[in-house]
């Protein structure tokens, strides 16, 4: 009997309002969470930071209070490696989209078509104040896609700290590879220049106390490369040269 009561538009009703009701159910959770996504990105920034700045066994899970301590953000016109005072939550990334901010790099080295011609930078200080290390936004393409890193960069501004890779699309085991700390400290102590020229190289087999070489990712010469280009492009002067050479932080 029930069957003959049952007919296209009662099922096709039901099915809309089940939809309907997810949709509102999903559309809620979304707002709703929204803020604490917000908190979530930020706290994920600040530890990918700490990490670079060599600061994230001394954080534990202080991240915040940590990074509020010791990790202060300015602003760098790329043109004049100088600081300049920008607006609370300034983005470089959604900057690079502004025709106010937005420059188009030529050659583009690192294949990242446009950036911000003001980008922030990491000012890392000790108890006393003192700006002992620098951490530099990266970001270049690798094989499958864009890489996002920190460069962390002793305060002469010429001696690498640490790489730290916090989004990229490489393959696990290969080009993710770039996440591996036994890779990662490889970096401590390199040379970014030689007679003001980028002179740090990833390059198979690099001759053992080569102060401007890394070994390059084993089967991963693609990523290799995107990174090579990253940093020329970023530590040319046509990214952060002129501010590593300018050294503002010590004025």
């Amino acid at each position: 009997m029930s069957a003959h009561k049952e007919t296209l538009g009662k099922t096709v009703g039901v099915v809309v309002a089940v939809c309907l009701v997810c949709s509102i159910i999903v559309s809620a959770a979304a707002v709703g969470l929204r803020e604490q996504q917000k908190v979530n990105v930020a706290l994920d920034k600040q530890t990918n930071i700490l990490d670079a700045a060599g600061l994230l066994d001394t954080a534990g899970k202080n991240i915040g209070a940590t990074y509020d301590k010791y990790i202060e953000e300015r602003f760098v016109d790329l043109a004049t490696g100088q600081y300049v005072e920008m607006q609370p939550g300034f983005d470089m990334f959604k900057a690079a989209k502004d025709p106010q901010y937005m420059v188009k790099p030529s050659p583009d080295t690192a294949s990242i078509f446009r950036h911000s011609k003001i980008v922030s930078v990491f000012q890392v200080k000790d108890d006393n104040g003192h700006v002992n290390r620098l951490v530099l936004p990266v970001y270049g393409s690798g094989l499958w896609g864009m890489m996002y890193g920190f460069l962390a960069v002793d305060s002469d501004g010429k001696t690498a700290r640490n790489l730290v890779y916090y989004d990229h699309k490489e393959t696990p085991g290969l080009g993710g590879e770039v996440q591996n700390p036994k890779w990662k400290a490889m970096w401590d102590g390199k040379q970014l220049y030689k007679n003001g020229d980028v002179a740090i190289r990833v390059m198979k087999n690099p001759v053992q106390g080569d102060v401007h070489a890394i070994d390059a990712l084993s089967g991963a010469t693609l990523t290799s490369n995107g990174v090579q280009h990253t940093l020329d492009f970023w530590l040319s002067k046509s990214g952060l040269g002129t501010f590593l050479a300018n050294q503002p932080w010590k004025s």
